[in-house]
């Protein structure tokens, strides 16, 4: 009888692309996975994977295995699911979030969190999420809660919501006449998201001018700091309204209006393909439970 740690390490193997992936993912070595897949090409009596230096590729029986192995883990997670409860879960979830949703409902995310999983452990990173799609990829992270859909062929993409963006200033400062249009624009300082995320080169095509001094965009990773430079009057924000909603209805900080239409942002849950019925699918669609509930309306 062929051992399913086996082929829990091949599935892995071949997934990640990786042994050292594979390593870090199932906590163990590299030379362990190694032997583990060599194990298995000898109990099937030929080669799983054609290795050739850092690259390596599946053999035609490699690539029937993995469709076998994929339907054997959808299989034994179905029957975990089905015969376990949740507080048997335990372990650790690295869990990556986007500052927005940390801003918005990462709280009462993880207070549900818990109650369901008492026994899971979440292990948190906030960061930008071209880095937190990076760190999925490397398996430094299971789940993020990010900004943006990924189109690469590995990762699950499950949307959560939308978030409109707004140009935020202070309610001191006075632009003039509003709309503003890109001459006056071009004159404000404009504080948004890093280089590697959406709003940055959007703004760079909409207020350049050829022959002329680039538009002055300031770059942030940092979702608070951004909100606190435009408190202190540097200049006017392009950062999704929902996440300063609190200090518009004070009065603190204004929506300005403006002749551009900025981008919805999209956020989504995103995790590596695995089988169905897991604690990080489960996770990822309490995500989608908790920011949906949050965003109906009152009464509903």
């Amino acid at each position: 009888m062929i051992d399913f740690r086996l082929l829990e390490c091949f599935y892995w193997t071949a997934r990640l692309n990786s042994f050292s992936r594979t390593a870090e993912r199932l906590h163990t070595t590299q030379p362990a996975i190694s032997q583990r897949v060599a194990a298995l090409e000898a109990e099937l009596g030929g080669k799983l994977i054609e290795r050739g230096g850092r690259n390596f590729s599946l053999t035609a029986r490699g690539l029937v295995l993995l469709d076998y192995c994929e339907r054997l883990l959808d299989l034994r997670a179905e029957m975990l699911t089905a015969v376990t409860v949740s507080r048997a879960m335990r372990g650790t979830v690295r869990l990556g979030v986007s500052e927005s949703i940390v801003r918005l409902w990462l709280n009462q995310f993880l207070e549900r969190a818990h109650a369901l999983y008492p026994n899971l452990v979440i292990d948190l990173t906030v960061d930008i999420s071209p880095l937190m799609r990076d760190q999925l990829l490397r398996s430094e992270l299971d789940l993020c809660l990010c900004l943006g859909l990924s189109d690469d062929a590995r990762i699950i993409n499950l949307p959560l919501f939308t978030a409109p963006l707004a140009f935020i200033a202070s309610s001191k400062l006075d632009f003039g006449s509003e709309p503003l249009g890109i001459d006056s624009l071009r004159q404000i300082p404009i504080i948004t998201y890093p280089k590697a995320t959406s709003p940055y080169p959007m703004l760079q095509r909409a207020l350049r001018r050829a022959g002329e001094a680039p538009p002055r965009i300031y770059t942030n990773s940092s979702l608070a700091s951004m909100v606190q430079m435009a408190q202190d009057h540097i200049g006017i924000c392009a950062i999704p309204q929902a996440v300063v909603q609190n200090q518009l209805d004070s009065g603190e900080l204004r929506v300005v209006d403006t002749v551009l239409d900025l981008p919805e942002h999209r956020f989504t849950a995103c995790h590596l393909h695995r089988p169905p019925g897991g604690v990080v699918e489960q996770l990822a669609l309490l995500a989608q439970r908790v920011c949906t509930a949050l965003q109906a309306p009152q009464g509903e």
